[in-house]
């Protein structure tokens, strides 16, 4: 069979490949795969693409012909580095272009770049980039606008020929057109789970965005709230306030990620997270998780706090409670402008709880059968009338707490909480 013959198959393949739902790493290392096997001497290949992601600015995988793939993200920065100043990249994207070619060896060799003298000192031959812009957009000109990026290197004595490089340039726009289909529902996902939760981000994504999509689930229920959040808004400068907000949702809320759990609002300065779960065992891991992340958020809460202080800022405080139970999981609102969220009596009764941890002087509350499966970290703080609940459940304080004074205020003084 003829190269033609080969490459129009891998073209026809790229095609089918747009129409479904690959992963972005195993469709780049089958397309430099099968390029090699077409005999275009790719040895070693890079892709790079920009994403919207609130961590990374753009992510990239290189192939190694033999070798494990290698997937890298790379942070946002507020300044440009050096490193990317000097870079083959930078200066395509400059200066608009759409391919960029070097031969490393021989006597039109140019080794302008450093990256390009470590690849010449690894071997490589040739090393031609090619630039396929994406459609404009005019929120995210920087970014979507590049398109895809990518790097073909070879190994073979004189480098890629005049025919793989037509085979490469040929190959480029329908690999670009199956990688621009995967690379925005990636980016879909990213939003998506950003705004909403893993969790809810891939029901809305598997088409649960009708008023009333939802269904029943089981979860422990994390609810934090800020202490003296009114107060402290009221005198502090906006920006100073801003910074102090954002540092306790990095001790409450990444707190309740790290562990797992899946933040699915934020009421003004509250946290509301889930552990969700089905079995018996996912139970456990789902309470073991909560609670370790309890500790966690009031372990950040020191750090931070001491951080603030030494540099002169306003320290802050929180209380969590935590619950366990069946949710309703699904959109409410109006049909034009829903919310995924959950409803159901444990939340009601984990947002009392949490305003009881002020009352009781206690960084977290939880109810018996958070604490039932570790009693040695819990101790009772007794039975509890919860505003607009029925019944008077026990509660829990952290077992450190019982070395502090409780102060139980009577049951008429505990607060009601607006829902």
């Amino acid at each position: 069979m003829s190269r033609n013959t080969l490459i129009n198959e891998i073209g026809e393949w790229l095609i089918d490949q747009a129409l479904s739902q690959p992963e972005i790493v195993d469709l780049f290392s089958e397309v430099c795969e099968r390029l090699s096997s077409a005999g275009v001497p790719v040895t070693r290949a890079r892709l790079t693409w920009p994403t919207l992601h609130p961590l990374f600015q753009a992510e990239t995988i290189l192939w190694r012909r033999g070798q494990e793939v290698e997937f890298e993200q790379f942070r946002h920065q507020d300044e440009v580095s050096d490193q990317w100043k000097a870079s083959p990249m930078s200066y395509v994207l400059d200066n608009n272009l759409d391919t960029f070619r070097r031969n490393l060896d021989g006597p039109n060799m140019i080794v302008d770049f450093p990256v390009l003298v470590d690849l010449q000192e690894q071997g490589y031959t040739d090393y031609l980039m090619i630039a396929t812009p994406f459609n404009e957009s005019r929120l995210r000109k920087t970014a979507m606008s590049k398109g895809l990026l990518v790097m073909w290197s070879s190994s073979r004595e004189g480098g890629f020929s005049d025919d793989d490089l037509t085979a490469l340039k040929k190959i480029q726009r329908r690999f670009a057109a199956a990688c621009k289909n995967v690379v925005q529902n990636r980016i879909a996902r990213n939003i998506t789970e950003t705004y909403l939760g893993k969790h809810a981000g891939r029901e809305v994504l598997d088409g649960a965005i009708k008023l009333g999509d939802g269904r029943e689930t089981k979860a422990v229920v994390w609810y934090s709230d800020m202490r003296n959040s009114t107060a402290l808004a009221d005198t502090m400068p906006p920006a100073d306030f801003l910074e102090l907000l954002n540092d306790y949702f990095e001790a409450t809320a990444g707190a309740a990620i790290e562990f797992g759990g899946e933040v699915l609002d934020f009421i003004g300065d509250a946290v509301l997270a889930i552990f969700p779960f089905e079995e018996e065992e996912g139970k456990q891991q789902a309470i073991r998780c909560g609670t370790m992340a309890i500790d966690k958020a009031i372990e950040s809460l020191e750090k931070i706090n001491a951080l603030r202080t030494k540099r002169g800022k306003q320290e802050f405080d929180f209380g969590i409670g935590m619950n366990m139970g069946m949710l309703n999981f699904g959109n409410i609102g109006v049909a034009s402008r829903l919310a995924f969220s959950v409803i159901g009596p444990t939340i009601n009764e984990v947002e009392r709880i949490e305003a009881l941890t002020k009352v009781l002087n206690s960084k977290a509350l939880v109810s018996a059968e958070i604490a039932k499966l570790e009693p040695e970290r819990w101790v009772s703080v007794g039975n509890h009338k919860l505003a607009g609940v029925a019944q008077t459940p026990e509660l829990f304080c952290r077992a450190e707490m019982k070395k502090q004074p409780m102060e139980i205020a009577p049951k008429s003084n505990v607060v009601q909480r607006a829902h």
